[in-house]
């Protein structure tokens, strides 16, 4: 049984990862908002710390620096990432109408969300994409998007590598588009001429 001391310690252990925990969720959630309003330029530890009131010694115990910070951001976008790709893929019935709603949903989150999307996809925040070490939030992302593009796979493609095309054309389509090298009123139609040639023959 446990004495009255070990208790009192366990007890004051976990308050301390509690509150850690809370600080590192105030520390993700300033330097989103801040990315959001003035980019990610913006977004240095002195104006976090300043942001949410805590001195940089105390933000740097909990992250080694800025990308140690856009890298938590990121892995936390992606978990939501896959869970709007999985909310838009489960609405509907139907191969093709699954596509559909997966590449819609990704490029909504794209574009709703632009330096979320971008510490995501863009920018070198030191995350490892595509490897065992990558954290299990890409990876789920990622499951997300070859759910709907697996099942409209012809025979003998490989559907992986499916995935990854079909992705990379959807980070084309959001990223050109966002920066005007595509007019945004021809976004649907591109969209539909996109998931109609991926998802060919499929029903």
């Amino acid at each position: 049984m446990a004495s009255a001391a070990s208790i009192a310690v366990m007890s004051i252990q976990k308050r301390r990862e509690r509150e850690r925990a809370e600080r590192e969720r105030l520390i993700v959630a300033a330097a989103r908002e801040l990315a959001e309003a003035e980019g990610w330029e913006a977004v240095t530890t002195r104006r976090l710390a300043a942001e949410i009131e805590y001195s940089q010694p105390v933000l740097y115990s909990h992250f080694k620096g800025k990308e140690a910070i856009m890298a938590a951001v990121a892995v936390e976008g992606c978990a939501e990432l896959a869970a709007e790709l999985r909310a838009a893929r489960t609405a509907v019935s139907g191969h093709r109408e699954a596509l559909a709603a997966v590449g819609e949903a990704y490029t909504a989150f794209a574009r709703r969300r632009p330096a979320l999307y971008d510490a995501i996809f863009t920018l070198d925040v030191g995350l490892p994409f595509a490897t065992p070490e990558a954290p299990a939030e890409l990876w789920e992302a990622f499951g997300e998007l070859s759910r709907a593009v697996a099942p409209v796979a012809a025979e003998g493609e490989d559907p992986a590598l499916l995935t990854e095309t079909y992705w990379a054309a959807l980070h084309g389509l959001a990223t050109l588009t966002r920066s005007g090298r595509l007019p945004e009123e021809a976004h649907a139609a591109r969209l539909a001429l996109l998931t109609g040639h991926f998802a060919a023959g499929a029903s």
